[in-house]
């Protein structure tokens, strides 16, 4: 840019003084509850980032998209008369942090704060409305101190026959025993199949494993079991389901959710093992085909492998068992991979019919998806009759399809057939007839099934929160609440021990809790901390309680299922986290600690930003483009602005600098509304600056800006508030004189999306007009309202041509009649000029429109 173009107007000299004052004045503080200015009178809103994990490489353009749009709405709602609660934090424990650590050896606390001190600094030079007193930083031994205690909590409960998580206590009280207890605990121990990855040191969730290797670093990942500590999210699955109902998402992450969980109505089926006492228990949502059973498919991991195998069988299976133990869920289950097995075998019967089919493993059923077995019915499965091609296993057809369709391979509804009692029911009276059969047979029973895992809740790390638990003779136990937080131990090796042995284990002082107990090794997952910080935000100075009672109960109320009141963040998170969070917050809720079902009301999920070559952005592809830069060049305001004028919220956009040059040329503009400069480049108060009232059309202008603005900003729609304003600056810019009071209401209903520039000019017109200007600062002042009166359109523009050509015009009353409309256009000085004296011939009136006056 030119150094002409960079006077547009100073804004790095006033962004950074502004910056300092709301500092200064904690301008964005937001009292709790019981404060000495908490206003109770005042509705509440609750407004909510998904926080930022703090990489070395700070914010990225991306990043501000969607705090720019938390901040106008959390501005504007304030200027509405709301107490407006909008904090930030950290989701500061993570990999990358111990990954470099175990590099340089620097602790990955000093990397984490480091890195937050950098995205802190980035966010305050964007001017967001953060209330910083409420900052919370996971890795901070005061937030992860309530981690704990919560997971206390998980640990502590069980789910009751109600479906409602309740104190383990109630069982002690009923005389259960230690076993019985411990297998309905929320967080249990597993020995279960994981992905281990070596080189890092630690268990993968599916999620973090790509073709074989992890997500981070690209190394070999292997499946092998381990001991690990689970948390029961399965016994909230139809929980997790139903109440979606009253949330405010959007329907695709919404059917995310559902198909995450993945319920599914069926049967189970128990098939007796030939020549053994053993059964098998396979789910099935497709009861009505059971007489097309041709063979079984166990899990390689299934326990019954080992007791089937047959000798001659025996070297084939261990081969394939070994060569699946370095798969993933993903690569085993991927539609199109070339189906492989091998058969155990063993057979067993069929209960409907008591023929022998044989069992086989294969890599394509899981372990922990249902019973980890399955009956194939090769005729009306796609994938089992793929498998029965390749192994020569029969195909019997058991589902008439409707006339004209192949039935191999058929899987939707039709007739039974070949089926004995079924035969020509129709597939869903035939699902009701044969679970009737197997319950009254005591071979099975209807019922329901659910994809969703059991929540695999251990890392093999040393940066993560320590489980508050201890183990002794082979039972394990939680430590005091009185002990937490449980600090981890001061290391100087942070590398992986390269066995499953946690880092922790080198801790050896720290780990012997007792002469005869032993500290729980393993960390929790970088997931804990996010499951619960909007929480936090509530109370965040709290030491006694994880959020004081009565400000959950006044920042998570309203009347609504959730809490939050808007929520914004990216889709990458549409799953897991809302899932996990989701599932805390109903144990909260279970057990009497917060006052409503579900943590978020409102979710939205803003667009991802993509490179100037519509490439996502990333460092290898060189588009990546640092805010930083942007506010150097065009300034906070100009950034702010440009993201939410690139398009509607939710859509993916494409950066273009060129954008964000006319954003900043739009705030030069109005900047010139109230200063000018002279031939030295010194700014001064505009002469045009006058205290006058505005006339009808500036005036009709404002009001219309106010209302729509206003009406946008609720529905999110920035980038269509932004057009109005501009319409409304060309208004102001093209009158001689220009209002100042009218000017101030305008940069009332600017300051949420440019606060900086807004403040400015207000204490800039302030210094002329102390009677027109805001005393203070305007996200202290109230939203204006519009006038519906003023919106009326009463006059409208109309042309004066003389003999065809345009000379004139001038705004006429619409109910002017043609005669007055005609006089208004003789009148007209310009009009007179052309016309030379002469008397008109003919006068042309179109009302509304033009008049064209022929000498």
């Amino acid at each position: 840019m030119s150094s002409e173009q960079r006077k547009a107007f100073p804004f790095s000299e006033f962004e950074p003084k502004w910056q300092d004052v709301w500092e200064a004045k904690k301008a964005f503080r937001t009292p709790n509850p019981g404060d000495a200015d908490f206003v109770a009178s005042k509705p509440k809103y609750f407004v909510l980032d998904m926080f930022p994990y703090p990489s070395g490489a700070g914010l990225h353009v991306g990043h501000p998209e969607g705090y720019t749009a938390t901040d106008i709405i959390g501005r504007f709602k304030k200027m509405s008369g709301f107490n407006v609660l909008h904090p930030m934090g950290w989701d500061a424990f993570g990999l990358p942090a111990e990954q470099y650590a175990i590099k340089t050896g620097q602790h990955p606390r000093a990397t984490t704060e480091k890195n937050i001190e950098g995205f802190r600094g980035q966010l305050k030079r964007l001017g967001f409305a953060y209330d910083w007193d409420r900052e919370v930083n996971t890795t901070d031994p005061g937030y992860f101190k309530w981690t704990q205690w919560i997971f206390l909590k998980l640990y502590n409960s069980y789910m009751n026959d109600e479906g409602k998580a309740r104190p383990i206590a109630e069982l002690e009280a009923q005389g259960l025993s230690r076993e019985e207890i411990d297998h309905r605990r929320l967080a249990y121990v597993s020995s279960a199949p994981v992905n281990w990855c070596p080189e890092l040191g630690t268990v993968l969730a599916n999620e973090e494993v790509v073709d074989g290797k992890s997500e981070v670093g690209g190394f070999p990942v292997e499946r092998r079991p381990m001991r690990q500590w689970m948390l029961r999210i399965t016994a909230f699955a139809q929980r997790l389901i139903d109440e979606l109902d009253g949330l405010d998402w959007p329907e695709g992450i919404r059917m995310l959710q559902r198909n995450w969980i993945g319920r599914s109505e069926g049967a189970e089926v128990k098939f007796k093992v030939a020549g053994s006492d053993e059964t098998i228990t396979v789910f099935t949502t497709r009861p009505d085909t059971l007489f097309g059973a041709t063979y079984m498919v166990l899990a390689p991991e299934h326990r019954l492998v080992d007791e089937i195998v047959t000798e001659e069988q025996l070297a084939a299976v261990e081969e394939y068992r070994e060569k699946t133990a370095r798969k993933s869920d993903l690569e085993r289950t991927e539609l199109a991979k070339e189906k492989s097995g091998v058969f155990t075998g063993a057979y067993a019967i069929n209960p409907v019919n008591e023929e022998k089919i044989p069992i086989w493993i294969a890599d394509y059923v899981l372990q922990g998806y249902g019973t980890g077995a399955i009956m194939a019915v090769p005729a009306h499965d796609e994938r089992d009759f793929e498998f029965a091609k390749k192994f020569n296993l029969p195909i019997n057809q058991v589902v008439q399809p409707p006339e004209g369709k192949d039935w191999q391979g058929f899987t939707d509804n039709g007739t039974a057939i070949n089926s004995g009692f079924l035969d020509g029911l129709t597939t869903l009276d035939a699902k009701h007839r044969i679970a009737s059969w197997l319950e009254e047979k005591g071979l099975g029973k209807g019922t329901v099934n659910f994809k969703l895992r059991d929540w695999l809740f251990s890392r093999q790390r040393y940066w993560g929160e320590p489980f508050p638990l201890v183990w002794e003779d082979g039972k394990h136990r939680c430590i005091p609440e009185s002990e937490l937080p449980l600090l981890p131990p001061t290391l100087e090796d942070f590398k992986p021990t390269g066995t499953p042995e946690p880092p922790l284990s080198k801790a050896t002082d720290w780990v012997r809790y007792t002469a005869t107990a032993t500290r729980e090794l393993n960390t929790m997952p970088q997931w804990a901390g996010s499951c619960w910080y909007y929480l936090r935000y509530c109370d965040a100075q709290n030491s006694e309680r994880f959020v004081g009672e009565a400000a959950e109960k006044y920042w998570m109320g309203g009347g609504q299922p959730g809490g939050v009141d808007l929520y914004v963040g990216g889709t990458e998170h549409a799953v897991l986290h809302l899932l996990y969070a989701r599932f805390w917050h109903k144990v909260l809720f279970d057990l009497g600690y917060v006052s409503t079902p579900e943590p978020f009301q409102r979710l939205v999920n803003q667009g991802l930003i993509m490179g100037e070559d519509g490439q996502k952005m990333s460092k290898s592809r060189g588009n990546v483009v640092n805010p930083d830069d942007v506010v150097a060049e065009y300034g906070a305001d100009a950034l702010r602005l440009y993201e939410m004028f690139m398009g509607p919220l939710e859509q993916v956009k494409p950066w273009s600098m060129k954008g964000v040059e006319g954003v900043y040329r739009f705030l030069a503009r109005v900047w010139r509304l109230v200063m000018e400069v002279d031939d030295e480049g010194v700014w001064s108060m505009s002469k045009a600056l006058q205290d006058v009232p505005a006339n009808k059309q500036l005036t009709k202008a404002l009001h219309e800006t106010i209302k729509k603005a206003g009406e946008d900003i609720e529905k999110l729609s920035f980038n269509t508030a932004i057009s109005q304003m501009m319409v409304c600056t060309n208004a102001f810019t093209g009158a001689e004189v220009k209002p100042a009071a009218a000017i101030v209401t305008f940069l009332k209903v600017l300051s949420p999306f440019a606060p900086h520039l807004a403040d400015e000019l207000n204490a800039r017109i302030a210094s002329k007009f102390p009677a027109l200007a805001h005393p203070g600062l305007l996200s202290d002042a109230t939203w204006p309202t519009y006038d519906p009166a003023a919106l009326i359109e009463d006059e409208v523009e109309v042309v004066f041509q003389v003999n065809g050509k345009l000379r004139d015009k001038a705004r006429v009353p619409i109910q002017a009649t043609k005669e007055e409309i005609e006089a208004i256009a003789l009148a007209s000085a310009r009009v007179q000029e052309f016309m030379e004296g002469k008397p008109p011939k003919k006068i042309i009136v179109v009302p509304g429109k033009l008049v064209n006056i022929v000498v």
